[in-house]
């Protein structure tokens, strides 16, 4: 059996129990054998993340920004070794998982800038001789639950705020890719973090996620992942008056007006709904689309999405890699086979795609003549399957765009100045994208979304500091 990588508890590297890590482009491919904690590893954990807090919460920014500058800097020189680790545990393809990498980077490289300028205010008291200064500080162990898509971004965009403001972590990444974020935490571990700062618990979500969930010393949990999950871990974390952040699933839309430029439109949506195999939050899955440029605009989307290129991960010609696992991908066929059962045609792809070898690669699919009430339009498939819907004008797109409980990420092809800004304005979504696909964020600003997405404060940037830190109000009289 391959090397096991351990699980990292108060600075020491612990376990003994490990799974295979299994590689979809190629099932024979085992990536590594990854530890799976116990409850009381668990428990471990959160303990000392909880003793290491007092000295971390007041430890020098230069000490911390020195900490997140250099790891920045060792992913970065390690992005084609770490891009490839991510595309072969998740199947991203190689360019998008060392485009994942290289933004990870770029996080830490933020973060690390965020600590130097950590800033308050000072104002007057309406009371003469009192002065009062407000201020931002840590809130204590922050446990992070992290979901498979984005296997390096999603932690990095959670450790890093936390370790910025002066917060310990415990940490447990998805089962099925446990690598990215193995090396993250390595990386951040010799890069000089105190034992105890920052702890790595990986494994079932019904062992070690629960522990931390059922926890009084999880002062605060940020968790990425799907709706039913989202509710668990609010309802635990009221019973124990936690703080908590959580981002979930989505149903954006995307639509396009008769204006639009139509290869603009093609490429942007065929971005949105198929790239990365369709397994973003913030991938489009609704293509809404006017009724005066439906029919042509239909004939080239299709013909783009038969086009694309599915295979291994780390073939340079690849465009698509494979779904995460055989769960995933019956579910994306179970949602493909409702499509058809609802009455929506099926204009390209749907089925399963050979490959030299064995692998979860399916066709990225596209149904026409959808409604908005139909399943496949409702509700989440997280895969490389989109459904066009037509409609009369920019009104009824508007309309049905937010016409759904999701709110996370919204986009509008159009030339029109006029329509951009009305729906920038009027789109029930955390996210607004014109002209450019659903699914692409810049790492320095909000992230997050409304309704049934999200809850809590906006994730990345200086808006992350609304979750990770408390604000105090402190009163001074001069003596």
């Amino acid at each position: 059996m391959a090397e096991l990588h351990k699980n990292l508890i108060n600075g020491e590297w612990v376990g003994s129990d490990g799974v295979e890590n299994i590689n979809p482009s190629n099932t024979a491919e085992v990536v590594g054998v990854y530890a799976r904690a116990t409850a009381e590893e668990t428990k471990q954990a959160i303990a000392a993340a909880k003793a290491a807090f007092p000295a971390w919460s007041r430890s020098g920014i230069l000490e911390r920004h020195a900490i997140l500058s250099k790891t920045s800097q060792e992913i970065l020189a390690r992005k084609q070794e770490l891009g490839e680790l991510l595309s072969r545990e998740e199947g991203k393809t190689l360019a998008e998982g060392i485009g994942e990498v290289t933004r990870a980077a770029q996080i830490f490289d933020f973060f690390a800038g965020e600590v130097l300028r950590l800033a308050g205010e000072v104002l007057p008291s309406v009371r003469p001789g009192v002065g009062v200064e407000i201020t931002r500080e840590p809130i204590g162990v922050i446990g992070i639950i992290t979901p498979w898509n984005f296997p390096i971004a999603i932690p990095t965009w959670k450790i890093a705020p936390a370790l910025a403001y002066g917060n310990t972590v415990v940490i447990k990444p998805a089962d099925l890719v446990p690598g990215s974020t193995w090396a993250i935490v390595d990386i951040l571990n010799r890069n000089g973090l105190p034992k105890g700062v920052l702890n790595l618990v990986m494994g079932k979500g019904s062992v070690v996620g629960q522990t931390m969930l059922d926890s009084k010393d999880v002062t605060a949990i940020s968790f990425t992942g799907s709706v039913g999950t989202g509710k668990r871990v609010a309802a635990a974390s009221i019973e124990h008056n936690r703080k908590f952040q959580l981002e979930m699933g989505g149903k954006n839309p995307t639509v396009v007006l008769d204006d639009a430029d139509l290869k603009v439109a093609v490429e942007t949506v065929a971005q949105s709904a198929f790239f990365s195999t369709g397994q973003r939050c913030t991938a489009s899955s609704r293509v809404i689309v006017t009724e005066g440029i439906h029919d042509k605009f239909v004939e080239a989307l299709a013909e783009r999405t038969r086009n694309l290129r599915v295979g291994d991960a780390l073939d340079k010609n690849t465009e698509i890699g494979p779904v995460v696992d055989p769960s995933q991908l019956k579910q994306d066929t179970d949602y493909i086979a409702i499509g058809k059962a609802e009455g929506a045609k099926l204009a390209a792809g749907g089925e399963m795609v050979k490959a030299a070898t064995e692998g979860y690669f399916l066709q990225p699919t596209l149904f026409t003549e959808a409604t908005n009430s139909m399943r496949i339009s409702r509700e989440e498939i997280f895969g490389p399957v989109a459904s066009v819907i037509r409609v009369k004008d920019y009104e009824e797109a508007l309309a049905t765009a937010n016409d759904t409980e999701f709110g996370l990420s919204a986009g509008i092809v159009t030339t029109s100045l006029k329509y951009a800004t009305h729906f920038k304005r009027n789109a029930e979504a955390g996210m607004v994208m014109v002209n450019v696909p659903t699914a692409g964020v810049d790492f320095h600003v909000p992230f997050g979304g409304r309704k049934g997405s999200s809850y809590g404060p906006r994730e990345q940037g200086k808006y992350a500091a609304e979750f990770f830190t408390v604000v105090k109000t402190a009163y001074t009289a001069a003596g």
